[in-house]
């Protein structure tokens, strides 16, 4: 067998095996409690489609501190187990505001994890020259992401969004958008103007008890019916009065977006959950797909096929 041959038959096996984990077994996570599988079963190449990864001993981060929100125990290594106990074999990969706009470690991550099967989300200023656009989208990068939710550990600024969209449509990228529900309000002429598609992370963080009464939800649905808008469900721990295990108030939230538009709706893990100082349990957290998405054929949308349209993985076969 040649070089080329053995690697994609190793490749191949990691990912069957990583799908047929089996329901009873134990894994012990770092950054996540319980140690349980979920109960739902993860259809083959399903994809985990926010994650981030710290490597403080290879990159250190570019803005020490403790706003930073630097996270331990983060690294390939550790997301394998993660990707063990869930069944998913396909990732994209989110900067973190650690490393505010070095994309080295989410480039190396996903040279590790297999360009395959792994994308990139990065984090940039407008300083950032053409030449470095075409590295990133070499490396696998297919957005970029601005988080503005919290002034104190803020590596972007809102008056970067427009100037960047307008850099990175011709590549084909998204614009990732992590605000909260006031936030998007105060910016829905902008975010609804962008040239590129638009990902709005954590459902909108739109606020309890009636989140699907605020303006931000009424801006997120109106961009979904025009069709270059997409949501990721993830984040279910953010903007809940009920809290674990059942986030039951998020789930009118999710299945909202989910009936508006099935084919434009994409899952995360948030692995490490950086926001979070009590770690939740990521089994937990994949089981609410089977409330949010009772149809098997919608989780299918969710997990395999919307990936592959929004990152441009291989189509399953």
């Amino acid at each position: 067998m040649s070089a080329i041959g053995r690697r994609a038959f190793l490749a191949t096996a990691g990912a069957l095996a990583a799908s047929a984990v089996p329901a009873h077994a134990q894994h012990n996570v770092p950054n996540s409690s319980g140690s349980e599988a979920p109960k739902l079963k993860a259809p083959p190449n399903s994809c985990d489609c926010h994650m981030h990864i710290y490597d403080g001993a290879r990159f250190p981060p570019a803005r020490p501190g403790p706003q930073s929100r630097m996270q331990s125990n983060a690294s390939v290594a550790e997301y394998r187990l993660l990707q063990q106990r869930n069944g998913t074999q396909r990732t994209v990969i989110v900067t973190p505001a650690a490393y505010v706009t070095d994309n080295r470690v989410t480039l190396d991550a996903i040279e590790q994890l297999g360009r395959a099967q792994t994308r990139g989300v990065a984090v940039l200023h407008p300083t950032v020259t053409d030449a470095e656009l075409k590295t990133l989208a070499d490396g696998g990068i297919k957005g970029i992401r601005f988080t503005v939710f919290d002034p104190a550990s803020a590596a972007v600024s809102i008056d970067m969004i427009e100037p960047l969209a307008k850099r990175v449509a011709d590549l084909g990228w998204h614009v990732q958008i992590h605000m909260r529900a006031d936030q998007i309000v105060d910016n829905g002429d902008l975010l609804q103007r962008l040239p590129t598609p638009v990902v709005f992370d954590h459902m909108g963080r739109l606020p309890q008890p009636a989140p699907l009464d605020h303006a931000a939800y009424r801006i997120i649905r109106a961009m979904l019916d025009k069709g270059r808008t997409w949501v990721k469900l993830s984040g279910a721990y953010m903007e809940t009065n009920v809290g674990a295990p059942s986030y039951a108030d998020k789930t009118v939230v999710a299945q909202s977006y989910i009936q508006a538009a099935p084919d434009r709706m994409v899952w995360g893990s948030d692995w490490p959950h950086p926001t979070e100082k009590e770690k939740p349990d990521d089994a937990t957290l994949f089981d609410l797909l089977s409330q949010w998405a009772p149809a098997a054929a919608h989780r299918q949308r969710i997990l395999v096929t919307n990936p592959e349209a929004l990152y441009g993985f291989a189509k399953a076969a």
